[in-house]
């Protein structure tokens, strides 16, 4: 299993990479800038040095960075404006750091058919400016919170078959998210519909990327809460029906479950959540 978690990049980059090695992770996700800004300072050549330096040290086989929280290539102009030259940045930044895969959530938008339009336009204005792109983009499968584009598979089907030059992205689908979408995956059974069906709507060549994620919120909610590995509505069945499908296991699995430390032992919850899949294989 390619486990990783989603870490900090306090002090650098290349810390995120320490972290995930410490942890004996052979995976890692990561912001390659602040997620809530639209202004970042550029990288530097030491920085960018670090990064790839410290990566071969560790032994990390899977980078998966995550895109800014505000960018909407849905929205209205100003968002749409501001998303593509962020997005663009983040994918420049994850190019020159050797980073495989970017995640992006596709956007929000009211009307779903103007939704997909705009963000295939932006997307294909942005990848036709990055000729030399390596990294791929994934667009992630949403909980459905509000006017989010993206909580059903057809959703991202149609964003695939919108683009130009669908070769250059991938899905990335969210236990939680898939979950509070709708898709259940609490059993053995519900998992290989769910994952049959967006194979049949979406196909798994496309999936480069599972997070792993228990749910705070029952199945159909639509409201996006991560919980620890086993402690929400999945539950361990579910996770140990995931772990063990060979259609999904050579994927990187990251863990963006909550940080710290658990109050009763002190155990860090990284430990444990990457302890509770790994005994779930069989």
């Amino acid at each position: 299993m390619l486990l990783g978690s989603h870490l900090s990049t306090a002090g650098g980059l290349h810390h995120a990479l320490e972290k995930a090695h410490g942890y004996g992770f052979k995976a890692v996700a990561l912001f390659v800038r602040s997620p809530r800004q639209w202004e970042a300072p550029p990288l530097t050549p030491e920085a960018i040095a670090a990064f790839r330096a410290t990566r071969r040290k560790c032994g990390i086989k899977k980078v998966v960075a995550h895109a800014g929280y505000l960018i909407n290539l849905a929205g209205d102009a100003v968002q749409q404006r501001k998303g593509k030259k962020a997005l663009r940045e983040e994918l420049s930044r994850c190019n020159v750091l050797g980073i495989e895969y970017l995640v992006l959530h596709p956007g929000s938008w009211p009307r779903l058919e103007v939704g997909v339009r705009r963000i295939a336009r932006n997307l294909d204005e942005i990848m036709a400016s990055l000729p030399d792109l390596r990294t791929k983009l994934l667009l992630e499968g949403t909980a459905g919170q509000g006017n989010c584009i993206g909580h059903r598979f057809e959703h991202l089907a149609e964003l695939l078959a919108a683009v130009t030059a669908p070769r250059r992205y991938g899905i990335c689908l969210d236990t939680a998210h898939l979950l509070a979408a709708g898709y259940d995956l609490r059993t053995a059974e519900t998992w290989a519909e769910t994952i049959g069906e967006f194979d049949r709507v979406v196909g798994l060549k496309h999936l480069q990327t599972m997070h792993c994620n228990d749910s705070r919120k029952a199945l159909g909610s639509r409201v996006d809460r991560h919980a620890h590995i086993g402690l929400g509505e999945i539950g361990l069945e579910g996770f140990r029906a995931i772990v063990n499908d060979p259609r999904v296991a050579h994927l990187p699995f990251i863990m963006e479950t909550p940080k710290g430390e658990r109050e009763s032992d002190g155990r860090d919850w990284d430990e444990i959540n990457a302890a509770q899949l790994l005994a779930l294989m069989a």
